[in-house]
């Protein structure tokens, strides 16, 4: 005989949804509008249903459980179909929302979208605010931070998941210090380039995919450079080569901010112009939402301003 369970309502239904996807009582609470203590309540009698801890604590963070794993697809999707069947649009007013959005961003992006993105909410929306972290270094979860972030920000290029709207792009120059004895004239030819040391910096979550630097390198024989220093952060690079013989490819933007601070110099080299594109990535899931659609839209209104000043 199976034991009663608990009556569940459409709004507990909700809760289950905001809890699977943000993994966090207080993120939760904040989708829900409803404080941490109404969420944990929720929390309780969802585990009392499903006779299932669904969120279990490891360190700081929560962790899905098995079963609940398996129940935010189903989740979601009924969600999704009692919205559209009941014809709730969820409306976002963001001059009235304190909602917290959470995306995931890229180091160098963060540089470049920080300023237009603090300035847009504090005129637009001053009651929302961003909770940004670090992409994932394991490229496998990737999808499991869509699933649980309203957006995550990343170049082009490394075929990583989710529908994805593009932001801005920039060019890789090259950057050496100013008294760098290889750069004389101003310039490097592809001789320099092969014999002098050069700094690198890896992407988290690339994987095997190629990054636009190597796929050039590759074409003009530069391959097997001599890649002397490899650091973790592509913000870090300015600072690895200051004062060296080395050089490094950053985007334009980055090296414009490093110029003077550290003595450094951009220089020619016979390279074509590498651009690369940092885009918003989102579960297709969150597509309809209406405050993602407005997350997604205001990235929008900013990379017009940030296309038009560049």
């Amino acid at each position: 005989m199976h034991k009663a369970r608990p009556h569940v309502d459409i709004n507990l239904l909700l809760a289950l949804h905001a809890l699977l996807e943000e993994r966090n009582l207080t993120h939760a609470g904040t989708r829900m509008s409803v404080s941490q203590p109404a969420m944990s309540g929720a929390l309780g009698r969802l585990r009392a249903h499903f006779d299932d801890p669904l969120l279990v604590r490891q360190g700081r963070e929560f962790h899905l459980t098995e079963l609940a794993e398996r129940l935010l697809p189903v989740v979601a999707e009924a969600v999704e179909s009692a919205e559209a069947l009941l014809g709730e649009s969820r409306a976002f007013d963001p001059a009235r929302s304190t909602k917290q959005f959470t995306v995931s961003v890229s180091e160098y992006a963060m540089t470049v979208l920080a300023e237009p993105i603090t300035r847009f909410l504090r005129e637009h929306a001053p009651g929302c605010s961003i909770a940004f972290d670090a992409l994932p270094s394991d490229p496998s979860a990737f999808n499991s931070r869509l699933t649980h972030r309203d957006l995550v920000v990343g170049p082009l290029g490394f075929d990583l998941p989710g529908s994805r709207q593009p932001i801005f792009t920039d060019n890789l120059v090259c950057l050496v210090a100013r008294d760098n004895p290889w750069t004389a004239d101003g310039r490097l030819t592809l001789d320099d380039l092969r014999r002098m040391p050069h700094a690198t910096a890896e992407f988290p979550g690339a994987g095997d995919a190629k990054r636009p630097l190597e796929v050039v390198a590759e074409t003009y024989g530069l391959a097997d450079r001599n890649i002397q220093i490899t650091v973790k952060s592509l913000l870090t690079l300015p600072y690895a080569i200051a004062g060296t013989e080395l050089c490094a490819f950053v985007p334009l933007r980055l090296a414009r901010r490093c110029l003077d601070t550290l003595g450094l110099a951009i220089v020619e080299t016979p390279l074509p112009p590498v651009p690369i594109t940092e885009a918003a990535h989102w579960h297709p899931r969150r597509s309809s939402d209406p405050a993602g659609r407005w997350l997604r839209e205001m990235l929008y209104d900013v990379a017009v301003e940030l296309e038009s000043d560049s």
